[in-house]
């Protein structure tokens, strides 16, 4: 006995509803339909500011380390579409890694597809997941041992897919491990602390720098920052960038060490600041230095930042030249980064 019709909408195979003839079978519901979106997860709710009682956590411009990053919310993350910067920013230990198990992995991959065919691989014993590895390290790398070899039509389509295969990734791991090596770097070291003291009896934020390289940068420049937040008259906190103007910004030759000076005068950003200021407004110094390196020819980059418990007020930096006995200039590298109060210094 035929069912009745339903009218309704869910009771139709499927979860739909479509009209029938009157005396005929229901046509096919050859159209799939989508099933209810799952509802998107709620963006977390932000703070305009830190949280009551509680202050700050120290985020630099410039990253010194890991946890010195700003989390990120809402950004799409390709990662399969920006795989070459990610390949260039990865550490060493990390990229070797990842090539030498991607190497491994597509042969064990053509490995298996030997395998699937039983006989595929002439003098390779049945069955052996070894000699079908080996087999596919000497086809990826198009070496030949004369020994083992495709016996079959299946054997040499995968051969000719293996062998494209390894001379794409010949070609790529050769460009990756060229431009990571090729990259122009500095090896600028930066004093891991700026002074704040008098210099010719003017306030004087200063730092220093020093070229680690057993050469020269020449048309060396260096620049300064300051960051910090401000609020403006309709409550809202914004991020405030100021030039600071420096006694030199260049250097013709940078070859040992180069202290930068800004004074702190009426028309200075830092005019009337504390440690206690620059905290309170998530103050942040940060500096840029480059210059052409002689060897390479190219211009190289380097940048550090200093957070307001790095600045150290009313201090001055050791001196770290001097000359040895027989008369020759001298740079101690390791007290580069001492610093002595000012009560104390000589």
């Amino acid at each position: 006995m035929r069912q009745p019709l339903s009218e309704h909408p869910g009771d139709a195979p499927g979860g739909h509803n479509r009209p029938r003839r009157a005396g005929g079978p229901a046509p096919l519901n050859t159209r799939r339909q989508p099933g209810p979106r799952s509802p998107r997860r709620p963006a977390p709710s932000l703070r305009p500011g830190p949280p009551p009682g509680g202050s700050a956590q120290p985020a630099r411009l410039i990253v010194r380390e890991t946890a010195d990053r700003t989390r990120a919310i809402g950004l799409a993350r390709p990662w399969l579409g920006d795989l070459y910067h990610f390949a260039l920013r990865l550490p060493w230990w990390r990229f070797l890694l990842a090539g030498i198990a991607l190497y491994l992995a597509a042969n064990a991959l053509f490995a298996l597809l030997y395998l699937a065919r039983p006989g595929s691989i002439a003098n390779a014993r049945p069955g052996s997941f070894a000699d079908a590895f080996f087999f596919s390290v000497q086809t990826i790398a198009t070496l030949g041992y004369g020994v083992m070899a495709p016996a079959t039509f299946y054997a040499n389509l995968i051969v000719t897919v293996e062998t494209g295969a390894g001379l794409m990734l010949l070609a790529l791991a050769t460009g990756l491990v060229f431009a990571r090596f090729s990259r122009p770097t500095a090896r600028i070291l930066f004093s891991r602390v700026a002074v704040v003291g008098p210099y010719n009896q003017a306030p004087t934020l200063s730092f220093r720098l020093a070229n680690q390289r057993k050469n020269q940068i020449v048309e060396a420049e260096v620049a300064a920052i300051l960051l910090r937040d401000e609020r403006t008259a309709e409550g809202t906190v914004i991020r405030r960038l100021y030039d600071l103007k420096l006694g030199r910004t260049r250097t013709p030759v940078f070859a040992l060490t180069f202290s930068v000076m800004h004074e702190i005068d009426p028309e200075s950003p830092l005019y009337g600041a504390t440690a206690a200021s620059l905290e309170a407004q998530n103050a942040e110094l940060v500096v840029t230095a480059s210059g052409i390196d002689e060897t390479i020819a190219q211009r190289v980059y380097a940048r550090t930042s200093y957070l307001p418990q790095e600045i150290r007020w009313h201090h001055r930096f050791v001196d770290v030249i001097g000359w040895t006995d027989d008369g020759c200039r001298v740079i101690d590298y390791r007290r580069f980064h001492d610093t002595l109060p000012l009560e104390a210094a000589p």
